[in-house]
């Protein structure tokens, strides 16, 4: 099939990388596991000129990282324990990635409801002295407290306002459908992330466009160790080896399961899944008006609900797992959390089939005794492990906020190895589409105004669509279906996404799998956009450019319907067009395997 390519690859591709490491096997760092916590690694060290090499035996950015709450927040519920440094560092970068991320990270009003004055506060001093306490519910006093706390704590670098409480009539009409014995309702102000799987691959890609000696590959598995040589595998071109100075394990709740193939039992990670919906429910998003909910259950867990791409996110469920690979949002995690949002606001209807998506993800928390998961620390640590001649670095917790404070700390320790010094600070350094985001209307009036005009036939909607998908990217990618034919020619599954999308993210974004695509690099299953049509007409663009034959398009299209349907809850037609495999066929023989 004849390759529909308009431009060289802006960085050595997939390929060119793998031929180079097949070629020159020594690197500085080997990291395994391409997670946030990887790849923020990744891409400090490549900024400091460290050559490097991340791998990931799945796609970049699967895993715990492409299954959280989607928030970008201090805390709060920390300062209950007493980890006040958390706290304080959480809101810090939560603050920095406002900045350098705007894109991609927006500012999320938060309410906490609460239903009395005096309640919580002595189970909240026996949590803060860890003694065990279960906080069945937060009273208004203990509430306002921790909010104080929470605004100090929050000061740097702050971009938003500090809290509020409204009472009585004033709560009633913000949320006339909330449960009528609340009394209280504090807001405070937090943030969250649209697209966090795309935020991680930019972070690839800067690491890839600045240092020469940073690759990035995924589908590779670890096969064990020889002497000084790592062993890993291409699932297309077979083993090959890697002969590096300093090894990170940042594989999250796969540490433990990593470090035993590299030749040492460890039990660095007792990991929990959290089960999340996106909930299709016109008046649950009116009654939200663009806040979060974060509340209590009846069994004083603690969860959120907020607007995301039209819909509404809710969760968290918080069960412990064995094997990270079985991790998956089961029927009565679905109904605990929707329980939970019919017991909040009994005036609105909610039935099991307005969830049009769910995900799971588990948490890579260090490994502890303690028997509520909630109270086991979410701060990040380094585990050193000797393993052959290296001293294994296993980056253990840590969360989507923190993770370029982690990636400070992990690279300045690498460097003080390699006795080299820091050459870049990333604290104040925008990331992909964050560089030059234009932070007025005025200033987004004027970027809309000159995309449209020299790449989108003047369409300021079009302008729009791809500021918010792809932040100051977008322009470039405008620029790139101008000059492809048909590039910018809107799809019929699809009409917010153009020919040219697609072309460019499977040119230029290391894609492997149409599953890359629709769930990872652009929001087309997260969003709720995912249907059978879309998964077929996406698949004929991705074997456009990637030269897939009618076998492998149908082996694609297959192994995305099961991801849909088996992971996620996505309720696909059967059968859209002449060949397609139906939702009972079984997957061919040689279907890409997503271990």
């Amino acid at each position: 099939m004849t390759q529909n390519t308009c431009n060289n690859a802006p960085y050595p591709d997939r390929q060119a990388a793998l031929d180079r490491i097949r070629t020159t096997p020594e690197v500085d760092v080997l990291i395994i596991g391409a997670g946030i916590n990887g790849v923020g690694l990744f891409r400090d060290l490549a900024l400091q000129g460290v050559n490097v090499l991340i791998i990931d035996k799945r796609d970049f950015m699967t895993g715990a990282s492409a299954g959280p709450s989607r928030l970008i927040h201090g805390g709060l519920k920390y300062l209950e324990t007493g980890e006040f440094d958390l706290v304080k560092h959480s809101t810090i970068e939560r603050n920095l990635l406002l900045r350098n991320a705007p894109h991609f990270v927006h500012p999320l009003p938060s309410s906490i409801p609460t239903t009395n004055w005096c309640a919580g506060i002595v189970p909240s001093i026996k949590r803060f002295l860890r003694m065990d306490a279960k906080i069945k519910e937060r009273g208004i006093l203990i509430t306002e407290l921790g909010l104080y706390v929470y605004d100090f704590f929050g000061r740097h670098y702050r971009s938003m306002p500090r809290h509020s409480m409204l009472l009585g009539n004033k709560l009633r009409q913000a949320m006339p459908s909330i449960r009528h014995d609340v009394k209280g309702l504090h807001t405070y102000y937090d943030a969250a992330i649209t697209q966090a799987e795309r935020l991680g691959y930019e972070l690839i890609e800067e690491a890839c466009r600045t240092h020469d000696g940073a690759a990035a590959l995924n589908y590779i598995a670890l096969e064990g160790i020889d002497n000084d040589v790592i062993r890993l595998k291409d699932k297309k071109t077979g083993e090959f080896e890697v002969k590096p100075k300093i090894v990170i394990n940042a594989g999250g709740a796969w540490i433990d399961q990593i470090n035993a193939i590299l030749g040492k039992q460890t039990e660095h990670i007792g990991g929990n899944k959290g089960g999340h919906l996106i909930i299709d429910s016109p008046q649950l998003l009116q009654e939200l008006n663009g806040r979060m909910v974060y509340f209590g259950a009846e069994d004083g867990r603690l969860l959120l609900l907020y607007p995301f791409m039209g819909h509404v996110l809710a969760g968290t469920t918080d069960i412990p797992i064995k094997n990270p690979d079985d991790a998956v949002c089961e029927e009565d995690e679905c109904e605990y959390v929707i329980d939970a949002l019919r017991d909040l606001f009994p005036g609105i209807s909610l039935q099991r089939e307005q969830i049009i998506y769910h995900y799971s993800g588990v948490r890579p928390l260090p490994n502890s005794d303690a028997k509520d998961p909630g109270q086991v620390s979410r701060d990040h640590s380094v585990e050193e492990d000797a393993i052959g001649p290296w001293n294994v670095l296993s980056l253990v917790g840590g969360k989507w906020t923190t993770f370029r404070g982690f990636s400070e700390e992990v690279t300045d320790q690498v460097l003080r190895q390699l006795a080299k010094a820091r050459e870049v600070v990333t604290k104040e350094l925008p990331i992909g589409g964050g560089k030059d985001y234009p932070t007025s209307a005025a200033e987004k009036e004027r970027w809309i105004e000159r995309v449209a005009t020299a790449s989108c036939r003047s369409n300021s909607q079009r302008a729009l669509a791809l500021l918010d998908r792809y932040g100051t990217t977008g322009e470039a990618i405008a620029r790139y279906c101008a000059e492809c034919a048909g590039g910018n020619e809107t799809l019929s599954s699809l009409p917010s996404y153009t020919r040219g999308e697609f072309y460019y993210v499977c040119q230029f974004e290391r894609v492997e799998h149409l599953s890359d695509v629709l769930f990872r690099r652009l929001p087309i299953a997260l969003s709720g956009s995912l249907s059978s049509e879309v998964i077929v007409e996406v698949a004929a663009l991705c074997a456009d450019i990637l030269g897939w034959d009618e076998a492998r398009q149908q082996l694609e299209i297959a192994s995305s319907r099961e991801e849909a349907i088996r992971q996620h809850g996505v309720r696909l037609s059967p059968e859209v067009a002449s060949g397609l495999l139906s939702t009972n066929s079984p997957a061919p023989e040689n279907s890409p395997s997503y271990e």
